[in-house]
């Protein structure tokens, strides 16, 4: 009986650090994609979001795990504290400040159009009217679409890529989405076929966000500023956008 009862008293104790352990380990909401901020090379997740993240949480001895999901599902999901913390280029606006915290910004935005290569009639945001437009559902560019162009059709799309690819087939006649996201698929995956049109809308910022009154913010944002004074931060900006930060 005796040893029945220490090794049932073993088991418990196991389950108990085993459900600790768990308990213990971050979920870290990302979208599927969003180059150069993260994606997946070699099945292997990797990105300036991604390596900046990483650096922290090694720094903060976190464990974690990536949960991908649409962004309007990343938003949610923070919302309600159904995750840790998010890295998925999310632009910091007062809304959703409302529902959620940020850390300080570590890389700054903006909107940018595009169109087909050989489309002539659209230059800029001003010459939409009539057109239809592609965007990406719960993002700054659905916002902006929403409030600023009554007269353009908009069509949702779950992920920029699906919006991209609507416009290169000439379904919709332009894209609005991130302006390092936008020109990054032009240079690397537009195959000559799309083009920027007008100029950086809305000047924005990007930070990682996390469920309201966070444990985590805190720890990050020192680690950040200290990653911004030695350097650190600097050298991962450079490699991946190939030139320095602005001063912060």
């Amino acid at each position: 009986m005796r040893k029945t009862a220490l090794t049932l008293c073993t088991g418990i104790a196991l389950l108990v650090f085993a459900a600790t352990a768990q308990a213990e380990r971050l979920t870290i909401a990302i979208p599927s994609g969003f180059v150069p901020f993260m994606f997946e090379e070699d099945d292997e997740w990797t990105g300036f979001e991604i390596e900046l993240w990483e650096a922290i949480a090694e720094e903060n001895d976190w464990e974690y795990e990536y949960d991908t999901m649409n962004f309007s599902g990343i938003i949610t999901a923070l919302q309600t504290g159904r995750v840790d913390g998010a890295i998925a280029a999310i632009t910091i606006t007062s809304e959703r400040e409302e529902t959620m915290d940020f850390s300080h910004a570590y890389y700054d935005s903006g909107l940018m159009l595009m169109v087909r290569a050989d489309e002539d009639s659209i230059d800029g945001i001003d010459d939409l009217d009539g057109k239809t437009l592609a965007v990406t559902t719960g993002t700054t560019s659905d916002d902006y679409a929403e409030a600023n162009l009554p007269d353009t059709e908009i069509t949702r799309f779950s992920r920029a890529e699906q919006a991209y690819l609507e416009l290169r087939s000439g379904r919709v006649d332009a894209a609005l989405h991130d302006t390092p996201n936008v020109l990054y698929y032009i240079d690397t995956a537009g195959d000559g076929e799309v083009k920027a049109a007008g100029e950086n809308l809305e000047a924005q910022s990007y930070a990682m966000a996390f469920p309201r009154d966070s444990e985590l913010r805190n720890a990050f944002n020192i680690t950040l500023l200290a990653m911004m004074e030695d350097g650190r931060y600097a050298e991962l900006y450079e490699r991946w956008f190939g030139e320095e930060p602005s001063p912060r």
